[in-house]
């Protein structure tokens, strides 16, 4: 077991990274897996599909870190060439691993592709390496060792790299190295600005131990404070409880849920814990909100469906909208996202529904109702509610605030009647 401080590099690779035509997901998710395990990531890198740059990134990275992980470059294809370079890297030469190799045939036999001889290639590894088995794809991640540095090279695709990081790498690292527990407790609220909220607690934050450290992460017109405590000393839990607790009254009345949850799962819990059941009537947010709830599991339970209801045709026909209420306050306003909702709640057979109705630009917007405008109707069995709001943002933007805002209405909404 080794004592020093345990450190991390993340080395992604691809042209697609640099571009902007993907976006990097996984260094983020690998970055909070290993904080949880209490290894600090101190250094991301990304590099293009080019020999010399990906060689160099490996040097610089060894001489920061004593945990380097890479992802991508480990296809079939001529510009995926992390392999060929880890074998020279570490001064290997290529063997077919056999359990990759049946892997690999098991997976085109079982889609009932032909395979070729570029695909069994997955299968070659250098011969330094321990071979990590891929059990949702093609390519085995690689383990190697040198100069006390380890080195893990996995899959850029999302879905093959965690499941290496969560079977693999996370319990072989765990056995590796001593590491300091590293706790964390989390709050979220909405309704004030981070500036504000950082003046309302900066007494606090001032009076905090020094192994216990703030952090604020602003979203969407929520804040989330995360207290992160560190060391290896008896009552650490209880230290970080105790400060928690004391945060916790600094802001109760803008805080939404003491745990690291985003505000669609709240509203989720809430529905579920109250057996109650939620429809969606869309139409500036186009089924965004359908989709945060629906990417919830067992969201079943509670969530009905919804309608994207995005022309005023489709509001009279599915939401039940009366024309002459279009014609005499529009789409977006008050008394078109209240219809919306009833008729939404009413179609789906729920005890709530949201609506939600704006201008979310570039385009469109008027002097009475300029871009950003957006209406959010709330219908109950027994009561109603609908909130304008004004945004300022691009159009996706506009749609995630829409989202967002409007949820947590209908969060307070459910909760208090």
């Amino acid at each position: 077991m080794s004592q020093q401080k345990t450190e991390a590099s993340i080395i992604t690779i691809g042209d697609e990274l640099l571009i902007g035509q993907t976006i990097d997901t996984n260094s983020a998710w690998m970055a909070q897996e290993l904080n949880k395990i209490g290894i600090w990531v101190q250094r991301r890198v990304a590099v293009g599909d080019r020999w010399d740059d990906i060689w160099k990134a490996l040097d610089e990275e060894a001489a920061h870190s004593r945990i380097i992980l890479i992802t991508g470059g480990l296809g079939p294809t001529a510009d995926d060439i992390t392999k060929p370079l880890l074998c020279q890297y570490f001064g290997g030469k290529m063997v077919t691993d056999p359990q990759a190799e049946a892997n690999v045939r098991h997976i085109f036999e079982m889609l009932k592709r032909p395979m070729i001889d570029r695909n069994l290639r997955q299968a070659d590894v250098p011969d330094v390496c321990t071979v990590i088995q891929n059990r949702r794809g093609t390519a085995p991640g690689m383990w190697f060792e040198k100069n006390e540095r380890i080195f893990v090279s996995m899959p850029g695709v999302p879905h093959e790299m965690k499941g290496m990081m969560t079977n693999d790498v996370i319990p072989n690292l765990l056995e590796r190295f001593d590491v300091s527990p590293v706790l964390h407790r989390t709050l979220l609220t909405a309704g004030i600005g981070e500036s504000f909220l950082a003046e309302r607690i900066s007494e606090f934050e001032d009076m905090l131990p020094k192994n216990i450290k703030l952090a604020y992460l602003p979203s969407y017109g929520m804040v989330k404070l995360r207290l992160t405590a560190t060391g290896d000393r008896p009552g650490l839990e209880a230290e970080l409880e105790a400060e928690f607790d004391m945060l916790k009254q600094q802001v109760t009345d803008v805080m939404v849920v003491d745990a690291d949850k985003t505000l669609p799962q709240v509203v989720a819990e809430i529905l579920l814990q109250r057996r109650q059941t939620l429809a969606t009537a869309e139409s500036c947010t186009g089924g965004y909100i359908a989709h945060l709830f629906t990417s919830i599991p067992g969201i079943s339970e509670c969530f009905q469906g919804g309608i994207i209801s995005y022309s005023n045709a489709m509001k009279e026909s599915q939401l039940g909208v009366r024309a002459e209420t279009l014609k005499a306050h529009g789409a977006v306003s008050r008394e078109t996202v209240l219809e919306m909702a009833r008729g939404a709640r009413l179609a789906a057979g729920s005890d709530f529904a949201i609506a939600t109705s704006g201008i979310m630009g570039p385009g469109g917007g008027s002097t009475e109702k300029p871009v950003g405008t957006v209406w959010v109707g709330l219908a109950g069995q027994d009561r109603e509610s609908a909130s304008q709001f004004h945004f300022r943002f691009d159009r996706m933007r506009n749609i995630e605030l829409t989202a967002m805002h409007g949820l947590n209405a209908l969060r307070k909404f459910i909760r208090y009647p």
